[in-house]
């Protein structure tokens, strides 16, 4: 038997399942009923989506849609452990609360080399179409377990943490999936071409540094508005990265869709639409000014920027 990227879909089905019902049952949440039904609605996605008609599923995430607009999906006050007992548990750990986040990448990169070498008679062990994404997905099972063993704490007290979480990050949580689901309606609506258009039109894209720069900057810019880089790959590379940077001047493809993606990172760097990046971490850190995080890291967002611009300029071609 082959484990394929469904097993993690289920798992984090099931995950969200049981947070969905912990905060359904919190009688002290203030939206209980709407705040996990929202999370319900999710799990559902993950746990039987494949099995749904897409029209079902396309209602389910307007519905989450409609639940989260009205203000359904509000924060709750789960029961956490004291701040003494946490931090001389801190202290007693050390640096051992390292090696569960170390784990992760470890047993990603273990499985996504030696993938090739798991085999049950001449089945894959491991899908090889998404090595990597299921190696992470292992690698944070295996760092949870690490971490109860450490801890000598249960995997109830995690889901204790999940929900927590859960509650602090909000509807954001589901923000990289809805805007990469966007981009894909972007793509076949085509925007991509509107893009390829509009560049071609106004811009002399016969230079290829130019090219470069639009692409990349381009990448940077659709992630600001869309607040996800994956949401702007597909907009960005069918618009100008195949047709004009492969069709034209036959950049290596792989070195632009990595590139590419990063610049676009540069952009969640720099926009308050990435708000589980930059909105989320200055409410749980309780900063007065909002954007606090964005500030500091608009210089880091635009330096990347350049440089990422540089370098497939210098090394695609």
């Amino acid at each position: 038997m082959t484990i394929t990227l469904n097993w993690l879909y289920w798992l984090l089905g099931i995950v969200l399942l049981i947070v969905g019902g912990m905060i359904v049952l919190d009688r002290e949440h203030p939206r209980r009923l709407t705040a996990g039904g929202f999370w319900i609605l999710y799990a559902l996605i993950f746990l039987v989506g494949d099995y749904l008609p897409a029209e079902v599923v396309g209602v389910l995430a307007l519905a989450m849609a409609v639940i989260a607009g009205f203000g359904g999906v509000t924060g709750g006050t789960p029961k956490v452990l004291s701040l003494e007992t946490r931090l001389a548990s801190a202290k007693r750990l050390g640096n051992k609360l390292f090696v569960p986040a170390l784990t992760i990448p470890a047993v990603t990169v273990v499985l996504t080399f030696a993938a090739s070498h798991l085999m049950v008679g001449s089945t894959p062990l491991v899908d090889p179409k998404n090595v990597t994404l299921i190696g992470f997905g292992i690698g944070c099972v295996i760092a949870l377990v690490i971490a109860c063993i450490i801890t000598r704490d249960s995997v109830g007290q995690s889901m204790q943490e999940t929900r927590r979480l859960v509650d602090a990050l909000s509807w954001a949580a589901v923000l990289p999936q809805m805007l990469g689901m966007l981009g894909l309606v972007f793509s076949d609506a085509g925007v991509g071409k509107a893009v390829a258009h509009v560049t071609t039109s106004y811009i002399n894209m016969d230079l290829r540094f130019v090219a470069v720069a639009v692409y990349c900057i381009g990448m940077a810019l659709f992630t600001v508005i869309m607040g996800n880089g994956f949401a702007a790959f597909p907009v960005m590379t069918g618009g100008v990265g195949v047709p004009v940077l492969v069709g034209v001047f036959h950049v290596n493809p792989a070195m632009m869709a990595a590139i590419g993606m990063f610049s676009g990172y540069c952009g969640t760097l720099m926009t308050p639409m990435a708000a589980n990046f930059n909105i989320v971490p200055a409410a749980l850190l309780e900063l007065p000014d909002k954007n606090a995080v964005i500030r500091v890291q608009v210089p880091t967002g635009l330096g990347i920027l350049a440089a990422n611009i540089v370098l497939l300029y210098v090394l695609g071609f």
